[in-house]
């Protein structure tokens, strides 16, 4: 095993060139006080022409520090997508808990206009050593983000990043490639250039994430590059109104009977497959989001034929990760990190499954 060069170095060795205590010596290397200024200044002189690395995983644990991440995330329910982000970052948590990190996780409607500046300002008010967040519009975000600058708290983006604001990290697909590449794989579906429908949630005249505009916008792109000759429709469910989802496909599949093709870029490509297993409608075809337990039982029943995943429990674990090696390890992050486009249809989704599980053990 090859020798690290920081263990062969001394503090002792490093308290004699730099004549100061080995006390001394080891509050500068963990950044504690009681050091006079001259006495740093000689001690980092002499770790500098020694070229030592101090081993960031042992001080930390011996510093016994405790640290507090919080988490920003929409609201959503038992069998939403983001059930399993959560899930990989409390068993990131349980990874490191000798470093005595916690995590409090918060929630903002995402369709509720200044939820998210108002969970925000509550969550900052924590102080907390670093943050996640799934971000809301820029201009909502905006101001958050202005204060955790101000007080020096590292956040990481997580599901849709916004470049302009500057993050430490963000982990997530890349939406727009993706909407791109559900195109791509829509247009093989449409034979001979059959229109699509793209089924789309709305509140208050508004879709309710940056993900699901971001994919229209990549997909409306390889359609007008590539296949122009393919007619989109747009149906739109309406958040406050649910029970109304049935009556406004029935109305649209009687006005354009020759539409036998669909996507949606949320997470609720069930609403669809359901309705189709309802009114027992066969050879519909049909893309969405996200493994949810709904949108998984209508891949293995026919109703939805395909379902783009986005490792949404490894994005979770990775953006704890992220943080700790920030603050504690003090180790340089990249800036951006984005998850595979996995496509998932009947007859590889146990495969998937299994594969996840074992990967994560979770």
């Amino acid at each position: 095993m090859r020798e690290n060069k920081s263990e062969r170095i001394r503090i002792k060795d490093i308290a004699l060139k730099a004549g100061v205590s080995v006390g001394t010596v080891d509050r500068v290397i963990h950044g504690r006080s009681g050091v006079s200024e001259s006495s740093k200044k000689k001690v980092e002189e002499i770790l500098k022409q020694m070229n030592y690395q101090p081993n960031m995983y042992a001080s930390a644990l011996a510093s016994n520090k405790k640290y507090n991440f919080s988490c920003l995330l929409p609201l959503h329910t038992q069998e939403d997508y983001w059930m399993d982000i959560e899930a990989g970052m409390r068993h990131a948590v349980g990874m490191y808990k000798d470093f005595n990190i916690r995590l409090n996780i918060s929630y903002y409607d995402q369709y509720e206009s200044g939820s998210f500046a108002k969970e925000g300002k509550k969550m900052i008010a924590t102080m907390p050593d670093g943050v996640i967040m799934a971000p809301s519009s820029e201009d909502e975000t905006m101001s958050t983000v202005l204060q955790l600058k101000e007080k020096n708290i590292p956040f990481v983006f997580i599901d849709s990043n916004i470049r302009s604001l500057n993050p430490l990290s963000f982990y997530g697909q890349s939406s727009h490639s993706s909407g791109y590449f559900a195109a791509r794989i829509l247009s093989l579906m449409a034979e001979h250039n059959e229109p699509v429908v793209i089924f789309r949630l709305i509140y208050d005249g508004r879709l309710g994430s940056n993900q699901q505009r971001n994919r229209e916008e990549g997909f409306r792109e390889y359609i007008q590059n590539n296949c122009p000759d393919i007619k989109l429709y747009e149906l739109n469910f309406y958040v406050k109104n649910p029970e109304n989802n049935d009556k406004i496909m029935e109305d649209f599949f009687l006005a354009h009977p020759e539409v036998n093709c669909g996507i949606t870029f949320n997470s609720k490509a069930y609403i669809i497959g359901e309705y189709m297993q309802k009114i027992n409608r066969k050879g519909f075809k049909m893309m969405g989001y996200d493994l949810l337990r709904r949108n998984v039982k209508c891949l293995k029943e026919g109703t939805v034929d395909f379902i783009i995943a986005q490792q949404p429990t490894e994005q979770g674990q990775s953006c704890i990760e992220c943080l700790f090696e920030h603050l504690i390890l003090k180790k340089e992050i990249k800036a951006y990190n984005y998850m595979p486009i996995t496509l998932i249809s009947k007859e590889n989704i146990d495969f998937y499954l299994d594969a996840h599980l074992r990967t994560n053990n979770i």
